[in-house]
């Protein structure tokens, strides 16, 4: 039996990945959840036969997934099952247009030269740009440390940075993409990729018009099921592999020795290892489980993300002019997400963005001639807003988009309903303010701020999740798993080379 100990504490998708990372490593890993479920964000719930993803819900890069499956030499059919969805996303706009963005770079080409008039090869020509920077620039800056001289020897740097255009840097995402296209609806849409990791396309850098790349150069995925697959699969493959789960069990401290993390503490008692791992939001961590107050306050010293209000709608008919993914463009993008970051309000013309699982499963994610709306409405992260107040303003605002834009009566099809607000999404994953991606990419220096996975100053306590680097979502958790463990795996190597 190994002697390498291992605690993580946080079932979330990170937390879970790393687990089986370090399983197949050799550690002994046990893993703390204060929820009585794994999976953190990606979660979901039943009600009255509608079945809801309670957080993400777009699936994208099914090959970190697949990683994780060979590397721990088990059959990912055996757990987990996905298909490519032929049309990424449908977006509507208040003046009636409609553009299908299919995940076929030259048909989505089509369509928005149709639509919106742009000349033919222009959204061919940018996802060509975003597949160039994203292989040549995010594969060194997502899937290495930023903070670590062994990238240098890892990656390759030189390249990357030889990639790097200076209008990626020096301008904003809103500005390359008023370059890009001629119509303001061509650089509404993908202005809102900013959003995939809670930013402001007015503000975050240029750098982020790589995002599209994976939606419609790699492909937008669905796992039969629903998101909730994924946080099946990951638990049941680390359970596989030995790794042992406490739920319903809150970390109360590390305990430090010697400017080394040694162990926690869980109801009163000590637990020794030889490697923390924290999947906390980051700010917590530092001010609740380590008691580092002065460290916590650095960390708010970068904006947080975007929240969100979710509100699950159990639909009691079909909309057939709908998609898995729909968004519905409020008609002042740049206002919207001034509401959003600088006055910390609701907008009074959010996009609203709706999925729909039961589009690919009907009958099962929704009962017979029903549907399963998931929808959601950027806002700001919770700074004590009134959100009792603000979210009845928000579901009014939603229901009149909707009813003007789909020419229909939303609510008298709503026969089930559940909300989620930003305080309930602080307290129900620990994301600190309600934040879905912890900090922003709104400055230049964003990616190089966010905290690393590790920390010079306590050996042996190591960072993954949405708020340390690379960033949020389920791709960037997943890779943040990976970068953590390699870590973990040098400085176990460095320690016995100096036995």
């Amino acid at each position: 039996m190994s002697t390498k100990k291992a605690i993580i504490i946080g079932a979330g998708v990170a937390g879970l990945a790393t687990a089986v990372r370090l399983a197949v490593n050799g550690f002994q890993v046990k893993v703390y959840e204060q929820n009585s479920y794994p999976g953190g964000k990606l979660s979901y719930f039943e009600r009255n036969g509608y079945m809801f993803d309670a957080g993400p819900s777009l699936f994208t890069q099914p090959q970190n997934i697949e990683e994780l499956f060979a590397l721990a030499n088990e059959p990912i059919e055996a757990y987990f099952k996905y298909e490519k969805v032929p049309i990424a996303c449908k977006y509507f706009f208040e003046n009636g247009k409609i553009v299908t963005a299919y995940g076929d770079a030259q048909a989505f080409d089509e369509e928005v030269h149709q639509q919106l008039g742009e000349p033919k090869g222009a959204v061919k020509q940018y996802l060509q740009q975003a597949n160039t920077a994203y292989n040549n620039i995010g594969n060194v800056f997502l899937n290495y440390s930023l903070h670590k001289r062994s990238t240098l020897r890892k990656a390759n740097i030189i390249k990357a940075i030889a990639a790097i255009k200076a209008s990626y840097l020096l301008q904003s995402m809103h500005r390359y993409n008023s370059k890009a296209f001629k119509s303001n609806e061509a650089v509404q849409i993908f202005n809102r990729f900013a959003t995939y990791n809670g930013s402001n396309p007015y503000k975050a850098p240029a750098m982020l018009t790589m995002i599209p790349h994976l939606e419609h150069n790699e492909g937008t995925f669905y796992p039969k099921g629903g998101m909730i697959t994924i946080t099946y699969a990951l638990y049941n493959l680390a359970v596989k592999k030995g790794v042992h789960f406490a739920f319903n069990t809150p970390v109360q401290s590390i305990i430090t020795s010697n400017r080394k993390a040694v162990g926690v503490v869980v109801e009163g008692e000590n637990d020794m290892a030889d490697v923390i791992v924290s999947n906390v939001d980051v700010y917590f961590t530092y001010k609740n489980l380590i008691g580092d107050a002065v460290k916590a306050q650095k960390i708010l010293k970068q904006e947080r993300s975007s929240s969100a209000f979710i509100f699950y709608w159990g639909m009691n008919k079909q909309f057939p002019e709908l998609q898995l993914h729909n968004i519905f463009f409020g008609k002042q993008y740049q206002q919207e997400f001034a509401s959003i970051f600088q006055y910390k309000k609701l907008h009074n013309d959010p996009t609203v963005y709706v999925n729909i699982t039961s589009k690919l499963e009907p009958g099962t994610q929704a009962p017979e001639g029903k549907e399963n709306w998931f929808v959601m409405v950027n806002v700001p992260a919770n700074v004590g807003q009134p959100w009792n107040e603000l979210q009845m303003q928000c579901r009014k605002l939603v229901i009149d988009k909707l009813n003007r834009m789909l020419n229909t009566d939303v609510e008298s099809c709503i026969e089930v309903e559940e909300v989620l607000t930003p305080p309930m999404i602080e307290a129900k994953t620990g994301s600190y303010m309600g934040s879905l991606y912890g900090t922003s990419s709104n400055s230049k220096v964003a990616a190089f701020v966010r905290h690393a996975n590790f920390t010079k100053a306590i050996n042996g306590l190591y960072f993954v999740g949405g708020s340390v680097h690379p960033g949020g979502g389920i791709p960037l958790c997943l890779k943040s798993a990976k970068i953590a463990s390699e870590i973990i795996a040098d400085d176990f190597k460095k320690q016995h080379q100096h036995l």
